[in-house]
């Protein structure tokens, strides 16, 4: 059969026709279809969030606030889909002037490629309403995928599209292990200021370094030790680890009268569960501002005389770890002085994690 030129060139571009119409045939599936990690209840107002509804009209007006941002939650699925997808609205659309809106408000797609959690893209965020291919081109294998939430921001609404033709189906593996999820408390570092991606925080590092849940309780200045939140923390009887980090949101006198009863409270329904106390940073900066220095190194101690206080009054399984190396010497760490960058929330959750080897071998 003799086919000529013209034909030939008709068949061809027939056929990549119908492979850029396959491929833009996106099929929307909504994250409620999906496993959705790092909480610590599913009795919230909305699916999106991280406080029980219970505390609306209980904890202060910044920290039911703050709840709603999306740090530390993620969703997990299974796809063979060629290209991934969403489509995100935010809360409130937020934007700060020392920290990216990749980090703030985007989407980050990692995928498990056998030994680990390998990165895959971000989702970057251009308005309220989102929609954007995060990674296109690969070959149509099953891989497990893990998308994290925004850091400073909610989410109303999430949809994964993939090929029109491709499965997308809940995780087959239990991976993050659920099982004794870890819960860190703290301030605007532990919620993940300023971390250029949502994957970038220390919680969301060393949720992938373990491979378990780690659910994130960072409310940016308003880790004050608010004894609601010990009772929900505490009201997770299946936690592996407690991770204390407030250091920077408190005061003198907060720490001193504050301290033991969060504690007393937090271990009121399971006294085995170990506690992780975590001194303040020294803030980069605060070798020129000597008054910074006198403040945190006044607090760090104090933190420390809570400590031993409580190791002396019978308390069990309470671990303590200092700020000297938690995140280097070179200065070279934060944004401002006082928030980190990924270098500095990688080196925290390697120190972090070589205790927490320590705590749970």
């Amino acid at each position: 059969m003799n086919i000529s030129y013209k034909q030939l060139t008709s068949v061809i571009l027939l056929l990549i026709g119908t492979a850029i119409s396959t491929y833009a045939q996106t099929s929307w599936y909504d994250g409620t279809l999906f496993p959705l990690i790092g909480k610590t209840s599913e009795q919230t107002e909305t699916r999106y969030e991280r406080l029980p509804v219970s505390l609306k009209e209980v904890s202060r007006p910044p920290v039911w606030h703050l709840g709603k941002n999306t740090s530390g939650l993620a969703l997990r699925f299974r796809s063979n889909s060629t290209h991934i997808s969403a489509r995100w609205e935010l809360l409130e659309d937020v934007s700060m002037n020392h920290m990216t809106d990749t980090g703030i408000k985007g989407l980050d797609l990692y995928a498990w490629n056998g030994r680990r959690w390998q990165f895959v893209n971000s989702g970057r965020p251009t308005a309220k309403k989102n929609e954007q291919v995060i990674i296109s081109g690969m070959t149509p294998l099953e891989r497990e995928y893990m998308l994290y939430l925004p850091l400073y921001d909610g989410v109303t609404a999430i949809s994964i599209g993939v090929d029109s033709l491709a499965t997308i189906t809940p995780p087959v593996l239990d991976i993050p292990s659920r099982k004794k999820p870890m819960i860190c408390y703290g301030t605007s570092i532990t919620q993940g200021g300023c971390a250029t991606r949502a994957g970038m925080s220390y919680s969301n590092i060393l949720g992938r370094m373990i491979n378990g849940e780690v659910i994130n309780l960072g409310f940016s200045g308003n880790g004050q030790l608010d004894y609601e939140i010990a009772q929900i923390m505490s009201a997770r009887t299946d936690a592996g680890l407690y991770v204390l980090d407030f250091i920077p949101n408190v005061n003198l006198e907060q720490i001193r009268e504050k301290t033991a009863r969060f504690v007393e409270i937090l271990r009121k329904e399971n006294k085995d569960i170990p506690v992780l106390f975590v001194e303040s940073i020294i803030f980069p900066h605060s070798f020129y501002d000597r008054n910074i220095f006198e403040i945190v190194q006044a607090k760090n101690k104090a933190l420390r005389e809570e400590y031993e206080k409580l190791k002396k009054a019978g308390h069990s399984n309470i671990h303590y770890l200092a700020a000297t190396e938690l995140i280097g010497h070179d200065g070279e760490t934060t944004v401002d002085g006082i928030h980190l960058t990924d270098l500095g929330f990688v080196r925290m959750a390697e120190e972090l994690y070589k205790k927490i080897e320590e705590i749970n071998p």
